[in-house]
């Protein structure tokens, strides 16, 4: 017989270590240790607070049984100028499970990692991305806009190559010689005069470093993300096993009854979505799909997404993070 497991979401009990399917998503069975389980009687479990109460203890307990996924949003960017090499640095060194970017297409066709159309607000330069040729970009400094404070754990940032801008190819190299597995989200930014350009040339850069063809999606080290359904069929149509994220800041009417585009198996809602619509995480999960939420910063918002089981946090402050999680660097 199948040793007891508790559902932590819904806190019901039930004697078996499966659902109805083979592979329960929704309900996140996990094996308690314990003989002394809650009947059906008792929806709550001894822990669980009332309403009203404080319950952060709580949530740090189930975030250990229910391993949640800590993405560092365009590095460690609440400390370090984002996406930076420095940036990303820290987020490996804070112990981030997984790193994310946006990536653009230069002029002479090099992916790099830069957010805005427009290089204005993150270096010293001025003009769109997509105009800039990698050796106009790497002339820049895309670290000096912000006020460094007392970042002394941060790298060196004397050394230009900490503080230039950053390629694709250069994070994907960080990350192989990271010395332990950290996974990649990388975003696709729409829309752009180069189209299909920019998911061809990401194909080929994730050929190059043997992260085309993972044998499944829950295998894979690295995911695409998009607010685009188009960008995404790209995607899967190239690398059908790589899983793809679809973003969203707002919930059109089907997307909230947990249908996504484009072949998408895992949902990128924002935190106002979570915030407004909570019950909209279980739908996710009843349909299969995880659930990674962006970006989460405040202590609040990341008891709220423990509590409603959500499967990666997407974050600018990855080491806070991991500590209210109660998780140390590793």
């Amino acid at each position: 017989m199948s040793p007891p497991y508790i559902c932590v979401l819904s806190f019901s009990y039930r004697s078996s270590g499966h659902c109805k399917r083979d592979l329960c998503i929704r309900h996140r069975f996990f094996n308690s240790g314990i003989t002394d389980v809650p009947r059906r009687g008792r929806t709550r479990p001894r822990g669980l607070r009332r309403r009203g109460e404080r319950w952060h203890h709580v949530a740090v307990t189930h975030a250990r049984q229910h391993t949640i996924q800590v993405v560092a949003h365009r590095g460690a960017s609440e400390d370090v100028p984002e996406h930076t090499l420095a940036a990303y640095v820290k987020a490996i060194e804070d112990g981030a499970d997984a790193l994310e970017c946006d990536v653009r297409l230069t002029a002479d066709g090099h992916l790099v990692c830069v957010h805005d159309r427009r290089v204005n607000r993150t270096s010293n330069g001025r003009g769109a991305v997509s105009a800039l040729e990698l050796a106009d970009l790497a002339a820049l400094d895309f670290g000096s806009w912000r006020d460094r404070g007392d970042s002394t754990e941060a790298p060196d940032w004397s050394d230009p190559e900490y503080t230039s801008v950053l390629t694709l190819e250069r994070l994907l190299e960080l990350v192989a010689d990271a010395g332990r597995r950290v996974e990649l989200a990388i975003e696709t930014k729409h829309p752009t005069r180069w189209a299909g350009q920019v998911e061809e040339r990401l194909v080929r850069l994730l050929r190059r470093f043997n992260l085309a063809d993972p044998p499944t999606p829950g295998e894979s080290a690295v995911r695409i993300m998009s607010f685009s359904p188009r960008s995404l069929i790209r995607v899967a149509a190239a690398v059908p096993t790589v899983p793809t994220v679809y973003l969203a800041q707002f919930v059109a009417p089907r997307v909230r009854e947990g249908r996504l585009p484009a072949r998408a198996r895992i949902a990128g809602p924002s935190i106002r979505i979570i915030r407004n619509h909570p019950g909209y995480v279980e739908r996710l999960h009843e349909a299969g799909l995880q659930v990674h939420v962006w970006t989460v910063d405040a202590p609040e918002d990341v008891e709220l997404c423990v509590r409603l089981g959500v499967d990666a946090i997407i974050t600018n402050r990855p080491g806070q993070v991991l500590s209210q999680l109660g998780r140390a660097p590793r």
